[in-house]
This record gives C-alpha cells, sequence and structure tokens, in this order.
C-alpha cells in the first residue's frame, strides 16, 4: 500500500470508528479519495473490512433500528433500502429480526393517529391511511389491524 492509500485509509478508519457504513458507501468514497484508483480503492476497502471498521450485518442492524425506531419504516421499506445499498439478503433477514419488535404496530399506530388527524372529514381518508402506511413500508395486513385499531 503507498502512501496515499495510507493516507485514505487513515480518514476511511477514523470515519468508520465514529459511525457505521457499508462497504458500497466506502468504496465510493475511496474511489473519490483516490481520484477513480478502482484497485487502490478495493485495497483499501480490503483493510478495513479485514481489520472490522466495516462489517455489513452490522452496518444492516443499525440502520434498521435507526429507520424503524427514529423514522417510522417498516420493514418492507427497509428492506428496500439495504438492497439498493448492497446488502447480502442474509444480512438484511438478520437485521429485520433485530429491528422487530412489540413496539412495531404501537408506532404505526402512532403514525396513523397523526396523519388521521390530517385528514379528518375528508370523504378518502381511510383510503389515504391506508396509502400512507404502504408507502412507509408495512405490509397490507398490518395497516388493516392497526387502521381498525385508531
Amino acid at each position: 500500500m503507498d502512501e496515499r492509500q495510507k493516507k485514505v485509509l487513515g480518514r476511511l478508519q477514523a470515519q468508520c470508528s465514529k459511525r457505521e457504513y457499508c462497504v458500497r458507501d466506502v468504496r465510493d468514497k475511496a474511489l473519490k479519495a483516490l481520484e477513480g484508483d478502482a484497485s487502490a480503492a478495493d485495497e483499501v476497502v480490503a483493510s478495513l473490512l479485514q481489520d472490522k471498521y466495516v462489517d455489513e450485518v452490522r452496518y444492516a442492524g443499525a440502520f434498521a433500528r435507526e429507520k424503524a425506531h427514529l423514522t417510522g419504516w417498516g420493514p418492507l421499506k427497509i428492506s428496500m433500502a439495504l438492497s439498493a445499498k448492497g446488502i447480502p439478503r442474509e444480512a438484511i433477514k438478520a437485521a429485520l429480526e433485530d429491528a422487530a419488535d412489540d413496539e412495531a404496530m404501537a408506532r404505526l399506530e402512532a403514525l396513523l393517529r397523526a396523519k388521521a388527524r390530517t385528514v379528518e372529514g375528508e370523504a378518502d381518508a381511510k383510503l389515504r391511511l391506508i396509502r400512507f402506511a404502504l408507502q412507509r413500508g408495512y405490509n397490507y395486513d398490518q395497516v388493516k389491524v392497526a387502521i381498525e385499531k385508531i
């Protein structure tokens, strides 16, 4: 590894120790810093993977927890976002199992209650609530049960 790669590696190690990154994000950062030198970027990424600075399973779990708890995303939307980042299916499945909890339905119900206040009195209010929840990544069965409760 040359000096330029070591400098990029050090910068990426510092970033990866502050928050989680997936391999694709780290590779993009390395490519940009190394001015498009793909083989050098791959070498830097391999070093980060070997030293456990980057871990796809760990990243997927952190991403799923954040999106489920803080932004109210459902499992379908989380799964699609992780797939778009190139995360393996096994890691996505494990992350969704970690993020799934008893509070998920309570979060969905709270989201729907808040949205219901904004569409109150409209003729298509129920349809808008269903569409809203589906766009958040919840499946229809979950949405149907939650709407009946609110």
